[in-house]
């Protein structure tokens, strides 16, 4: 069933009319394919091409993605006994999937992860004070971790850094930051994969291409995203300017939250996250 608010928020973001995306809605709800409405149903679109039904259908299926995940996430935090009228409105101002997990990242039931094996193992103390940026640390302290599942110094170094990697991933602040960041200064850089098949070199446009990631419109991030897909295309998206970097940084209110922000950043650097 159409959702006619769901329309509306597609209409504005592809600078269309709403009757426009209605009328492409209802067609494809109906079982018609995107060429078949481009080609024999301009009347009822008011001349939409391929390309923006194609983008009007694959929005409006993540519209409705999105509405559903809001849905869960709410009903699941409600279950733990943690939902309040802050987390409601927070989820309900979501517009992206993404934004949605990071608000749910913490009440998630997680998987067994290096950070946890690492907690078991006695590190979380050892990570706690690394987290506080001690002026002075002997490397002899290290010897107080070591234990039959850690080895040595290195390990608990390590295991340390996993839980420190983990904590700061599921700060939803740091990650808007970094994300914001990335929006803002990031450039989508995408090149042509070798022995693929687009023989009638439908994302020729893609093979040597770059752009800001603020100014790249929809139907380029659905065209780029299909040519990755179907493994004619590269992407990356790279990382910002060290001027950017300062400057998040900057955007920090307290010392306490310039360390999160760093910590972060080296984390997904070491990982091969771009910025």
């Amino acid at each position: 069933m159409m959702n006619d608010s769901l329309c509306r928020i597609i209409a504005g973001e592809l600078q269309a009319r709403a009757e426009q995306v209605e009328a492409a809605v209802r067609l494809l709800d109906e079982g018609n394919t995107v060429p078949f409405i481009a080609r024999y149903r301009k009347e009822r679109t008011k001349g939409l091409d391929e390309e923006q039904i194609r983008v009007i259908q694959e929005n409006y299926a993540y519209q409705v993605n999105l509405a559903k995940r809001k849905e869960e996430v709410l009903a699941r935090i409600e279950t733990l006994g943690k939902l309040d009228d802050e987390i409601v409105k927070n989820v309900n101002a979501c517009t992206k999937l993404s934004q949605v997990e990071d608000i749910y990242r913490p009440y998630k039931q997680k998987k067994k992860t290096r950070a946890s094996v690492a907690i078991a193992n006695g590190l979380q103390p050892l990570a706690n004070t690394f987290m506080s940026f001690p002026r002075y640390f002997k490397e002899t302290e290290l010897d107080a971790y070591i234990n039959e599942n850690v080895k040595d110094r290195e390990a608990a170094i390590q295991g340390a850094r996993d839980i420190i990697a983990e904590k700061v991933s599921d700060d939803v602040d740091v990650r808007n930051k970094i994300l914001d960041s990335m929006t803002n200064y990031g450039r989508v850089v995408t090149s042509e994969k070798k022995d693929h098949e687009d023989d009638h070199k439908v994302y020729k446009m893609y093979y040597d291409y770059s752009e800001r990631v603020n100014t790249l419109a929809p139907h380029r991030v659905m065209a780029i995203d299909r040519g990755e897909k179907e493994k004619v295309l590269n992407e990356l998206v790279k990382r910002i300017k060290k001027q950017n970097v300062d400057r998040l940084a900057k955007s920090a209110t307290t010392p306490e939250e310039l360390q999160k922000l760093m910590k972060m950043m080296n984390e997904m650097q070491k990982m091969h996250i771009s910025l």
